[in-house]
């Protein structure tokens, strides 16, 4: 007998027990899926450890067990991660909404080269040398790319007449 015909005879037979048992335990078909499939991947993978007869079965068992442990563990902590960016972002809000449409509109008027120097200088807080790495060019020319980019966007601030932006040095 083949690796491929012991793995396909143990398919056949225990799918339906294997697949029963997922069922019972998960919350949805999905998961239910996805326990099944890797269960059986471990089995392809270690045919060899498979036990003969009826205990192939409670190694499977076994193996789906293992299997679900993993996935409740992944799910937690996914959740527990979630939580904590939730918690994080939520403090980080300002606590009053400001108005920022008029920048964005400044922004969105400044050429794709400078929008790409100040978000890199300002959002991702890159200092020249980094923002010369990024976009392939001298730490010098990134300054002054940095620098026309800052003259360019002030100008169009002031055009606003309520507007008043701080924009640090990187």
């Amino acid at each position: 007998m083949t690796r491929q015909d012991r793995f396909e005879a143990i398919y056949d037979a225990y799918y339906p027990a294997i697949h029963q048992y997922a069922a019972r335990r998960t919350g949805s078909p999905d998961d239910t899926a996805d326990i099944v499939s890797e269960t059986f991947l471990t089995a392809w993978r270690r045919i060899r450890d498979v036990p003969e007869g009826e205990r192939a079965l409670l190694w499977l068992y076994g193996v789906a067990r293992r299997v679900l442990a993993n996935q409740r563990r992944g799910a937690t902590r996914r959740l527990e991660l979630a939580d904590r960016l939730r918690d994080e972002l939520a403090a980080e809000r300002p606590v009053t909404p400001v108005d920022l449409d008029h920048v964005r509109a400044a922004f969105e008027a400044l050429p794709e080269r400078d929008r790409e120097v100040l978000a890199l200088a300002c959002w991702e807080e890159l200092t020249g040398e980094e923002i010369a790495e990024v976009v392939g060019c001298t730490a010098i020319a990134a300054r002054t790319r940095l620098h026309r980019a800052r003259k360019r966007l002030a100008a169009l601030l002031e055009r606003e007449p309520s507007s008043t932006i701080a924009m640090g040095e990187a």
